[in-house]
């Protein structure tokens, strides 16, 4: 679990609930369903109303990875392409075919399944290379649905406090029914801002940080396969690859 995550959500959550009690004010002022509908189901409307369907539901499945990371092993790629480049070396690429049932990645299978079929390095990159493109503008498109909820959000907010001083106006006549009108008003000004800039930006941003590590270790494997196939020194890929890694 992905424990940052966690603190940061709590750290901010508590920051604001303890400014509002220092302020003397109560928790129950802050609870609005009614104002919380409006943001949460307007910014979801507005993302929806934006995105491809498969766009909107991988960005949806993402969320986990808050938790959750992809499993991202850098020295792990390294030690499994160093392997298989002294397998080559030592017995050529089709001794390579006894590993590709032991891959779970459907990546790394089709491309140590393009190497062991020969298939020239520069071909084996450019193939590779494409599919990688592809993963990459895929995954960041459905991780910024979480940006767009980021910037609809305020919106959707003040929207929502735009009503509460309908209704106020409506009921200037009575006093009774002002006070709920006004706390829309101004509590949807804070669910739009609050879940902007405490949950939808943050995990964006987040979100796309995971991709880019995935894309990394997409492109080691890239890289090392390249290296097999041109029958470079195994030391020379595995120092090469080190390069990647902070």
């Amino acid at each position: 679990m992905d424990r940052t995550s966690v603190l940061g959500l709590l750290i901010g959550l508590m920051a604001i609930v303890a400014g509002q009690i220092l302020e003397g004010g109560h928790l129950g002022s802050l609870s609005q369903p009614t104002a919380l509908m409006i943001v949460v189901g307007g910014t979801l409307g507005a993302v929806m109303l934006q995105s491809p369907y498969t766009t909107f539901v991988r960005g949806i499945r993402m969320v986990k990875w808050m938790w959750y990371p992809p499993e991202v092993n850098h020295q792990q790629v390294i030690q499994q392409v160093s392997n298989w480049s002294q397998v080559s070396r030592r017995e050529g690429l089709l001794a390579l075919d006894a590993i590709l049932n032991e891959l779970k990645d459907e990546f790394t299978r089709k491309g140590l399944q393009l190497l062991v079929d020969g298939a020239e390095p520069e071909r084996l990159r450019e193939v590779l290379e494409v599919e990688i493109g592809t993963f990459e503008q895929e995954m960041k498109l459905s991780a910024r649905i979480w940006e767009a909820a980021g910037g609809y959000s305020p919106t959707i907010g003040i929207l929502g406090a735009v009503m509460g001083l309908i209704q106020v106006m409506e009921n200037l006549s009575d006093p009774s029914k002002l006070g709920a009108g006004i706390a829309v008003a101004f509590v949807a000004t804070i669910y739009g801002v609050g879940l902007a800039n405490l949950v939808y930006l943050p995990m964006a941003n987040k979100l796309k940080a995971h991709v880019n590590r995935l894309i990394v270790q997409r492109e080691m494997i890239v890289d090392g396969l390249v290296g097999i196939a041109n029958g470079d020194n195994p030391r020379i890929i595995e120092s090469r690859l080190r390069g990647y890694v902070f």
